[in-house]
């Protein structure tokens, strides 16, 4: 079982990067493979929209996303771990969404699959957002199921905590890191 988590916060060790790295410790304490991909740390530019990936399904500009890829290809479980700004996810993780254009034009214009067909992948979501805000995740669930949705990747689940602001707040939280633990634990099951 392998499980990548995306680190999509530009806050290193922040909230978001503290449940993640609790799920996979979860994960890895049931046997799982886990990696973590730093968005913030990587080289990319967003989508042009130059439309190349509609021949091939490959996408034109050679950057760090090419990594990004190689993971999504690899892993058995996504975990995507994103706060929430401004009702949506964070620069670096919508364009890391919007790249894999690509990967749609694999699906709905060449009519092939967006990643291997070897096997069914899960998603999961972790998300914290500052605020105490009615419905703030919509729109990043929105985002992230339909990212999923393209993928193949089946939506398994998700963490969500709002009023959790100031750097490593989260820990005065323990039932929450409890929570991300155990979700890695049952991802990891299968």
């Amino acid at each position: 079982m392998k499980i990548l988590g995306i680190a999509g916060s530009p806050r290193r060790d922040g909230n978001t990067d503290l449940l993640l790295a609790e799920l996979l410790k979860g994960a890895a304490g049931k046997g799982a493979e886990v990696n973590t991909i730093y968005l913030n740390r990587l080289k990319y530019i967003p989508c042009q929209h130059c439309d190349a990936c509609l021949k091939e399904g490959k996408c034109r500009y050679q950057d760090d996303m090419q990594q990004v890829y190689a993971e999504l290809e690899k892993a058995d479980v996504v975990v995507l771990a994103s706060p929430v700004q401004f009702s949506g996810p964070p620069a670096a993780v919508k364009a890391m969404i919007d790249r894999c254009q690509c990967l749609w034009a694999r699906k709905y214009v060449l009519k092939t699959a967006p990643l291997s067909r070897e096997k069914k992948r899960k998603g999961f979501l972790i998300s914290v957002g500052g605020t105490g805000m009615k419905n703030m995740f919509e729109p990043t669930l929105e985002i992230v199921k339909t990212w999923f949705h393209v993928l193949e990747i089946e939506y398994a689940g998700d963490l969500l905590l709002s009023k959790i602001d100031e750097k490593g707040a989260v820990l005065k939280q323990p039932e929450a890191m409890q929570k991300a633990f155990e979700a890695g634990q049952k991802l990891a099951e299968g």
